[in-house]
């Protein structure tokens, strides 16, 4: 199968036929991968951040089931069904107030593309054409589909083999303020500018709140997040959160914009959403926003095939579910506290810049980059699974995760970068 797979399947930012082996994975419980040698790593990257609860979990599995008795799927168009009701009720009743017009989606990229349509319908449909740009960030990202590009990193992101085909945006410096550093006003100067002098053109600003993902796992002030709000709202332009990574506890807080207490117009959710079981993401937005853009008799224009599944409607229904019954707060703080502490060693290494933690996130960013297939075997070879990119190395573990299991993971990077400082990346 292995050898089937090497020659026929194409994996992510991978190219085909990959010298790199893959890891192949037979099944999963807890917090564990089992391999097909029967050797059992942990999952310190929660299946990129999903996988909140662990896998092979009885609630959700029992979901499930339950659900694909009934209906496993039908179309969105025409007809409604429990499960996405009960989701966008539980939905609403969690997010900030305003937020109350909920649109589902197959992932995280679509809840994007949703957001920028919602942004450009908003003014398009009370008859103002002129504001087609969108304000966003040196080292974000939003995606993989045509218009989340549009809006990531366009020098160091992953799109620019796309750049010369992609809308074109606007881009103000990223957030320079690390998450517990004291705030200085020169931190939103570049943004200010941006958004004064374009404002007339600019329909929406796109912002991973707080913790910049993909683009280099950038934790940053709350202060700057606020600044964002106040200044949107100055200008009347609308202000779009990616929450597809950080939602649902990652960050300590359920939502990671709940760290500076602002209110987005639009807000899309992914990833953790149904405990990665299935995909799913919402785009949720305001009456207001929703009134604007169903102006003059529109509607909004977008309507996936997979739209509000039942199946995992009705299995994101019992992760939220079974997050709210478990203790998650107390979860990531001592997940975050570990981390500090542990991770705390590799400041002794001539090979790391830096150490970040913010609740159940860690990430050691190195001064050169990692050699991933010489680095990916020897996280496994210590019992633990970990994709770093670029020159990072980062943790996203469940939140089931043990004191123990943790060590396991931190001593493993602990030990691997000890070796990767006398390692040599040019062989």
């Amino acid at each position: 199968m292995l050898e089937y797979d090497k020659e026929h399947i194409l994996h992510p930012y991978a190219p085909s036929n990959p010298a790199l082996d893959m890891t192949f994975v037979k099944s999963a419980k807890g917090v564990y991968l089992e391999l097909d040698d029967g050797k059992k790593i942990i999952d310190a990257m929660s299946s990129w951040w999903s996988v909140i609860h662990g896998y092979n979990v009885e609630s959700l599995n029992n979901a499930a089931v339950e659900q694909i008795s009934k209906v496993s799927h039908v179309m969105f168009g025409g007809i409604t069904h429990e499960p996405a009701i009960r989701l966008a009720k539980k939905l609403i009743e969690i997010t900030d107030k305003p937020l109350e017009r909920v649109f589902f989606s197959d992932s995280g990229s679509v809840a994007v593309e949703v957001a920028l349509k919602m942004a450009f319908q908003y003014w398009r449909s009370q008859g103002n054409s002129q504001k087609s740009k969108i304000l966003a960030f040196s080292k974000g990202y939003h995606g993989d589909t045509f218009g989340a590009m549009s809006v990531c990193d366009p020098v160091t992101g992953m799109h620019t083999a796309f750049e010369g085909i992609l809308h074109k945006n606007i881009f103000a410096e990223a957030p320079g303020c690390a998450y517990a550093e004291q705030w200085d006003e020169k931190y939103i100067c570049d943004f200010a500018s941006k958004l004064e002098q374009n404002h007339e053109e600019i329909a929406a600003v796109i912002i991973e709140p707080i913790v910049q993902g993909a683009g280099g796992m950038r934790m940053y002030s709350a202060e700057f997040l606020k600044s964002v709000r106040v200044l949107c709202d100055k200008y009347d332009v609308l202000l779009i959160l990616d929450e597809i990574a950080t939602g649902f506890g990652r960050t300590g807080k359920l939502f990671a914009y709940e760290h500076a207490t602002v209110s987005p117009d639009i807000l899309c959710v992914g990833k953790a959403l149904t405990g990665g079981y299935m995909s799913l993401a919402a785009t949720l937005t305001t009456k207001n926003v929703m009134r604007g853009v169903e102006s003059n008799g529109n509607v909004l224009m977008h309507g996936p095939t997979f739209m509000a599944n039942p199946l995992a409607c009705a299995v994101a229904n019992a992760s939220l579910e079974l997050l709210f019954d478990s203790p998650w707060q107390q979860r990531v703080l001592a997940i975050e506290l570990q981390l500090k502490e542990e991770l705390a060693q590799c400041n002794t290494l001539d090979v790391v810049e830096e150490v970040r933690v913010l609740g159940a996130i860690g990430v050691v960013e190195l001064n050169r980059d990692v050699d991933l297939a010489w680095m990916t075997q020897k996280f496994i070879d210590k019992g633990v699974w970990l994709r770093p990119f670029l020159n990072l190395v980062y943790i996203m573990p469940p939140y089931i995760i043990s004191p123990k299991e943790l060590t396991q993971v931190t001593q493993a990077i602990v030990d691997v970068l000890k070796e990767f400082t006398c390692y040599d990346t040019s062989r």
